[in-house]
C-alpha cells in the first residue's frame, strides 16, 4: 500500500547542461534553488535585485535588465538616513545617494551582461499579492518597511498576471531567442490573510504560467512542479521548517533532487555530483591544527581541482576554482 502520492516529472528533460550560464528571478525559491545550483559550481546570477514575490515586479526586473535601464536618482526615496529603491532589496541601500545609485546600476549593467550568455532563465512566482504606491499607482518589489498606509494591497487577477509574464516572454525572446524559460510557483505559502486566499493566490499564478507554455510552446517555455511537490508529495508537516510555511531543508534537497533529474542529462548529472563534492572540499577546514597536515590537505585539493578542470575546462570561470589555480 502507498501512502504518498508521487509527483512523477520526465526524466532527462535537458532543459539545462552543467555548463550553461544561468538565471534565476523570483521569490526566495530562486534564492533556495540558485544556491544548489552554484554549489554544483554552475555559473547562475540569483535575484540580482534582491528577492521578488510578486510576477509584476518580476516582469519589471526582467524588463529592466534587457534593456540595461539605470535606476535614476529622482526613483531613490529617503528615510530614516537611507537611501532606497522600491525596485531594489534593501541590501542597496545605503545612507548615501550617489553611492547607493552607483552599487544598482552596476548591479543591473552585470546581469544584463549575463543574460546576453544565459542559456536559460528560471523565474520563481510566489503570490498574485501586489502592493501599489498610493501616490502613483506604480506596484512596488519592496515596502521597505514604509508605513502600510502609504500602499493599496490587491490581488492581481489572472489575465493582469498572464497579460505581463506574456510581455516580459517577449521581451526575453526578442533578446536572446533562444533562451529557454522555466517557470516555478514557490511552494512557501503565504498565510497571512489565511489558507484560502493562499490558494486562490497560487492558481491565479499557475493558470497564468500555464497559458504562457501554451501560447509559446513548450520548447521554449516549461513549467517545474515545485509547489506540487510541496503541496501533494512532501505533504506532512515534517517536511516543514519551525515556522510551518517555509519547505525545510530535507524538502528543498528533495526537490532538488527532483529539478535535478527532469533538467539535467546524464552527463550533467555527473558533474553536477562531482563539482558538489569538490565543493565541499574547498570549504573544509583541517580539524588537524599541524602545518605538515594542512600542507599535504592543500596540495591533495589542489591536484583535485587539476583534474576537475581537465574534464570540465569550462569552470575555470568558477572564481573558488581560478582562484586555486592562480596559486600556481
Amino acid at each position: 500500500m502507498d501512502f504518498r502520492t508521487t509527483i512523477r516529472t520526465p526524466d532527462n528533460r535537458q532543459w539545462l547542461r552543467h555548463e550553461d550560464e544561468l538565471m534565476l528571478i523570483g521569490s526566495c525559491f530562486s534564492d533556495n534553488i540558485g544556491s544548489r545550483l552554484r554549489a554544483a559550481m554552475m555559473l547562475a546570477d540569483v535575484n540580482p535585485t534582491g528577492t521578488v514575490y510578486n510576477p509584476m515586479s518580476v516582469a519589471a526586473t526582467v524588463n529592466r535588465i534587457i534593456r540595461n535601464e539605470p535606476v535614476a536618482g529622482m526613483d531613490l526615496i529617503e528615510q530614516g538616513g537611507m537611501w532606497f529603491s522600491y525596485d531594489f532589496h534593501s541590501r542597496y541601500s545605503m545612507p548615501d545617494k550617489q553611492a547607493a545609485l552607483t552599487r544598482m546600476n552596476r548591479r543591473i549593467e552585470a546581469a544584463h551582461n549575463h543574460l546576453k550568455t544565459s542559456r536559460a532563465m528560471i523565474i520563481t512566482l510566489g503570490t498574485s499579492v501586489v502592493y501599489r504606491l498610493r501616490s502613483t499607482g506604480r506596484v512596488v518589489a519592496n515596502c521597505h518597511k514604509v508605513p502600510a498606509a502609504e500602499f493599496a494591497r490587491e490581488m492581481a487577477s489572472t489575465g493582469e498576471i498572464t497579460r505581463c509574464l506574456r510581455e516580459m516572454t517577449e521581451q526575453l525572446k526578442a533578446f536572446r531567442p533562444d533562451l529557454h524559460i522555466i517557470f516555478t510557483v514557490s511552494p512557501i505559502r503565504h498565510i497571512a490573510d489565511g489558507l484560502d486566499q493562499n490558494s486562490l493566490s497560487k492558481a491565479r499564478l499557475r493558470v497564468a504560467v500555464s497559458e504562457i507554455i501554451e501560447e509559446f510552446g513548450a520548447r521554449d517555455v516549461e513549467y517545474f512542479p515545485a509547489y506540487e511537490i510541496m503541496l501533494d508529495d512532501l505533504r506532512d508537516y515534517r517536511f516543514y521548517a519551525a515556522d510551518m510555511i517555509h519547505p525545510s531543508d530535507v524538502a528543498i534537497e528533495y526537490i532538488w533532487q527532483a529539478f535535478q533529474a527532469t533538467c539535467f542529462d546524464d552527463r550533467s548529472a555527473q558533474a553536477v555530483a562531482r563539482c558538489e563534492r569538490v565543493g565541499k572540499r574547498l570549504q573544509h577546514r583541517p580539524i588537524n591544527p599541524s602545518r605538515e597536515a594542512h600542507d599535504r590537505f592543500n596540495t591533495d585539493t589542489r591536484a583535485v581541482v587539476r583534474n576537475l578542470l581537465r574534464q570540465y575546462p569550462y569552470l575555470d570561470k568558477i572564481k573558488e576554482i581560478s582562484a586555486i589555480t592562480g596559486e600556481e
